[in-house]
């Protein structure tokens, strides 16, 4: 049984939520949530540390304490402490704490005023207009209560796509390992690299054995009940609770399959119309004239069939993808190799947990030609922001540190409050001297569509603003973006010469897919970053890239695609 960091980052996330529902001491509370954001984020397995004898307890963050239950998590797959937590809090607590905005006190204020037992209970309550009866709530809360408590209910099936990832990876290596396996693939909204994936489509290229593969299959050690088992076909249910589906597929029908399980279905459906038109079937088993197989070995063979040039995965939902192929328009998509550096890092300044120069030397390991610090501005107190003072001293830090590196090249930023009435959080005497601005809103979420809008659009006018980082707030399955005419604010940042982010992270991918696109129509560039924390997560730039493709962006629509020289024209217009 292999224990994923994720599964160990969520137990710590639990343990926290539990603590704090109890009004527990904070500290206690903020070194959960601290360790299970360096689990969640490090490069290796905390499975693999602890079977190879590694001192967790020299993790950032990680004292001898936490290293103990990691140990204990890692070893049992569970943790006694969390069981009794458990036993001590009702369920639906801890469910209304996921809602933004409802934190301990005010759930346990709905829980024992409404008798809340459910998420659906607690929907009921919005709708009927009970939640604004209790003191503290308005009507306005109320509506806002409802929306997230639905949006968590329909989204629980979901999870984020670093975290199925992480489920995928040792599984097909699993099944690759098996004798007669030629291909193991994943399919569906994995493939496609949606944000979110609900279940794991598995597809197996095999010319003998597929009882093998089945048997490896349905023995996975992470596999806690097996819900089909056939001669090619089976499903699963994970530990974790998601479910795996597995197809095992000849060789000259494997193309086919790939196509068809990859989906989306509304692009398979207008594929197939393609085909019908063509005196073609096409399905999972290949092409067919009649009963006669044409092709399948090969997704290139599909699109073939129909005369069209081969459509990448992130762009089969059905958004115009098979128009721009048969006009010969498609996207050259950005690559991971396209990057040339980081436009959004933290260090040990602020709330990151590395050095600049370690930053900058891991950045240089990258193959980057640059990356800058974007340590947090003063009204960022939780992360302990940098005044003027202290930011002028990494100016000159930063200074003597270029003159020192080689290959590389560290660009003076930083990531700076947008303030209530749009101005930004240091004067301008202090942000002229940087090479760029990341400007970001980390405070009054809550603002109408109209104040949330003005307050971008007044910052975007400041001179020395150059990119609106994760331009619309999102935590996904956590915190709904705020609400902000998109419209406008491209129009403005057009007009302005300004740059929105795709900011890499898991939990945001912030601008979304849709963003992404909108942005590029509106002829609005952006900067793929990772806000990267800590040396490993500079490795998340490929969520971000995955994103930016799903956005239909290609290497000129990114501005850290090129040569400092060419970077250093745009982000000072």
């Amino acid at each position: 049984m292999t224990v994923h960091n994720g599964e160990i980052a969520d137990i710590f996330e639990q343990l926290a939520d539990l603590l704090e529902i109890r009004e527990d001491n904070p500290f206690r509370i903020r070194a959960y949530r601290n360790a299970a954001r360096v689990i969640r984020g490090h490069a290796r397995s905390m499975a693999e540390l602890v079977d190879a004898g590694a001192d967790l307890a020299e993790l950032p963050g990680i004292g001898a304490d936490l290293a103990g239950k990691i140990a204990t998590i890692v070893h049992t797959g569970k943790l006694p402490l969390l069981d009794q937590l458990r036993a001590k809090v009702p369920r639906p607590l801890v469910d209304m704490t996921r809602i933004e905005g409802l934190g301990p006190k005010r759930a346990k204020a709905l829980y024992r005023a409404l008798r809340i037992r459910s998420l659906e209970d607690l929907q009921r309550a919005a709708r009927s207009g009970r939640i604004r009866e209790i003191k503290g709530f308005g009507a306005r809360t109320e509506q806002l209560i409802g929306q997230r408590a639905a949006r968590i209910a329909s989204t629980e099936r979901r999870i984020k796509l670093a975290d199925a990832e992480d489920i995928a990876v040792p599984l097909v290596e699993h099944l690759r390992s098996v004798d007669g396996v030629k291909t193991v693939e994943v399919a569906g909204s994995y493939r496609r690299r949606r944000e979110t994936v609900g279940d794991l489509d598995l597809l197996v290229s095999a010319n003998r054995n597929a009882a093998g593969v089945m048997n490896a299959f349905v023995g996975y050690e992470d596999v806690a009940e097996v819900l089909a088992k056939g001669s090619t076909r089976g499903t699963v249910r994970l530990r974790n609770g998601v479910q795996v589906d597995l197809r095992v597929v000849a060789p000259a029908s494997f193309g086919a399959a790939l196509f068809y399980f990859t989906g989306s279905k509304a692009h398979n459906i207008a594929v197939r119309k393609l085909a019908i038109a063509r005196g073609l079937k096409l399905n999972e088993y290949g092409i067919f004239r009649g009963d006669r197989s044409v092709g399948g070995r090969t997704e290139q063979d599909v699109f073939d069939a129909v005369d069209l040039p081969f459509i990448p995965p992130e762009l089969r939902e059905d958004r115009g993808e098979i128009a721009a192929a048969r006009a010969k328009r498609l996207p050259a998509l950005v690559e991971i190799a396209d990057i040339r550096g980081d436009l959004h890092c933290h260090t040990k300044a602020t709330d990151g947990r590395d050095s600049l120069e370690t930053m900058a030397r891991a950045a240089a390991a990258r193959g980057y030609e640059y990356v800058s610090a974007n340590d947090h501005t003063r009204r960022v107190s939780i992360a302990h922001g940098m005044d003027r003072r202290r930011l002028l001293q990494q100016v000159r830090a930063i200074d003597k540190l270029n003159a020192r590196l080689q290959g590389i090249e560290v660009l003076k930023s930083a990531e700076v409050d947008i303030l209530d009435n749009g101005s930004l959080d240091l004067p301008d005497g202090v942000l002229k001297e940087l090479d760029f601005t990341v400007c970001a809103i980390h405070y009054g979420l809550n603002r109408s569509r109209e104040k949330q809008t003005e307050r971008i659009l007044r910052a975007m006018d400041n001179p020395y603003f150059s990119i609106l980082a994760h331009p619309t707030g999102r935590l996904i399955n956590a915190r709904e973006p705020y609400d902000i005419d998109l419209e406008r604010v491209l129009t403005a940042a057009r007009e302005r010469g300004r740059i929105l982010e795709v900011n890499a992270h898991p939990d945001r991918l912030d601008l979304d897919d849709q963003g992404c696109r909108m942005a590029r129509e509106a002829g609005v560039r952006l900067a793929i970053s990772t806000d990267a924390h800590r040396v490993a997560d500079l490795g998340l730039m490929r969520f971000g890239i995955d994103q930016a493709r799903r956005g239909w962006l290609e290497p000129d629509d990114v501005v850290n695609t090129r040569r400092l020289a060419d970077l250093r024209r745009l982000l000072r217009p």
